[in-house]
């Protein structure tokens, strides 16, 4: 298997199925959050709505091959490069098994006592567990620790996205009330031996689809992010560069880029300023050296370190975008944007089969294990049954929320935005005191722990494993 020794393909083959595992457990949560509304509103049977939402969850995931993979390229660049190259084949290990394990268990636990959680905060907090561990062992050479930017904007939109999914579904419920008023039947309990009106079920099972294929398209995309970690650790020779493309293809771009940085006006530039130019002229004349020596660009420390390099600019040329300082041209800065942009294609990808073996352990988890969570969506948030109205409001925003995300390339969680947007639909009814407390209570608490759990979790079994191995 892609030339390894039988011990090492081993090894590769059980960190897959690890990470599919996960996947597959991240269904048992987020099938819920896609059928819950379709099922108490009796617009599908449950075993219909399950296998639909399986459907879509898998061809949200495969639209990764054709629509791009940022959020992918998002999960894989929170760790520094050095932890998947300094470290030994042991340590790598330990590392992949550490937040593997993490994000599994946390995800059974949680899914157990049917208490919506995320799995975005799981494996986030798994992999900054780890890369906080790998900053204090003395592999780390170069001092590297977690990427902080990446990893700001990964907890400003998970945040941000159930205060946004909560506001924005009572905005709906009062304007659908306001447009509505002759249709009474929309904001009532649903008759348990009738089907909805059709078009009312049209617009559940609309949204369901919705919810389902963004939710593929983003949770996803987390899993093959997963799986490209390992193979960038375990095989970099193949994997950290996408082999299908000609690296000497890229030089044009590598050496624009140069020359943009070059005519940048020091004198103009605060001291902040001048460090981060100052890092993407090292970091672009690094590259430029490496992309033009055939030797660098066919060994695997060379590829490593032409990705490197393109990770460091587009780091870069993010702050510098972000610094507002008029001085720097906008055209240079556009430009400098398009050929970063252009050079990314060398590592934001993934290779097929990873798509697809992702696709299908999301489908199949996305069909087992769904009740536990649903029954807490259904019933348990609120006080009163769900109604058309909630139901087809929360899954709208729910579906926007997640898919305006996976546009902007940054992992979202599911469970929190259709949580919140649930409780938000039953806040719009009756008020707070529509609201399940303890229910509230425990999601809360849950979204509050999964970060500090995951951390502390994933970095104490990679001091363990690291001893053990």
């Amino acid at each position: 298997m892609f030339g390894l020794e039988m011990g090492l393909a081993l090894l590769l083959i059980l960190c897959i199925v690890a990470a599919c595992a996960f996947e597959f457990v991240n269904g048992f949560h987020h099938t819920a959050n896609a059928v819950a509304t379709v099922i108490y509103t009796n617009a599908l049977k449950p075993e219909v709505a399950v296998a639909w939402s399986g459907l879509w969850n898998f061809l949200g995931v495969l639209s990764g091959a054709f629509f791009g993979l940022s959020v992918a390229s998002g999960i894989v660049n929170l760790l520094p490069l050095e932890a998947l190259v300094n470290l030994s084949l042991a340590h790598s290990m330990a590392m992949i098994f550490s937040l593997l394990l993490t994000a599994i268990l946390w995800n059974l636990g949680t899914w157990y006592f049917g208490i919506p959680c995320s799995s975005s905060h799981t494996l986030v907090g798994a992999i900054l567990g780890v890369g906080l561990a790998f900053s204090y062992m003395p592999q780390n050479i170069s001092g590297s620790t977690i990427n902080w930017a990446k990893a700001a904007d990964v907890g400003l939109s998970l945040l941000i996205s159930p205060v946004f999914g909560f506001g924005l579904t009572i905005i709906l419920m009062f304007t659908l009330r306001s447009f509505f008023k002759n249709k009474p039947e929309l904001f009532k309990e649903p008759n348990k031996d009738k089907k909805p009106p059709a078009w009312i079920r049209a617009i559940l099972i609309l949204t369901c689809t919705g919810v389902s294929f963004s939710h593929g398209s983003n949770d996803g995309q987390k899993g093959v992010g997963l799986i490209m970690l390992i193979l960038i650790a375990i095989i970099p020779s193949q994997f950290a560069l996408n082999n299908k493309l000609n690296v000497a293809d890229y030089i044009p771009s590598a050496k624009k880029s140069y020359e943009i940085v070059q005519k940048i006006d020091d004198s103009q530039l605060t001291d902040k300023e001048k460090e981060i130019v100052g890092k993407l002229r090292k970091s672009t004349t690094s590259l430029i050296k490496d992309i033009t020596d055939e030797a660098k660009t066919n060994s695997p420390e060379g590829k490593l370190l032409i990705r490197k390099n393109i990770m460091l600019m587009d780091k870069q040329v993010d702050k510098l975008a972000n610094s507002g300082n008029i001085q720097i041209s906008s055209n240079n800065l556009k430009e400098l944007r398009f050929e970063t942009g252009t050079l990314k294609n060398l590592i934001e990808y993934a290779p097929f089969w990873v798509i697809v073996m992702i696709s299908i352990s999301l489908g199949l988890g996305t069909m087992v294990g769904w009740k536990r969570i649903v029954v807490t969506l259904g019933e348990k948030i609120g006080k009163q049954h769900l109604t058309y109205a909630q139901g087809a409001s929360s899954e709208l925003v729910a579906a926007s929320t997640i898919g305006v995300s996976t546009y902007l390339g940054l992992p979202v969680s599911t469970t929190q935005v259709l949580s919140s947007a649930i409780a938000g639909s039953m806040v719009a009814s009756k008020g707070l005191k529509n609201l399940q407390g303890g229910t509230v209570r425990n999601i809360f608490l849950a979204w509050v722990l999964t970060l500090p759990v995951c951390i502390t979790l994933s970095a104490l079994l990679f001091f363990l494993f690291s001893k053990i191995l």
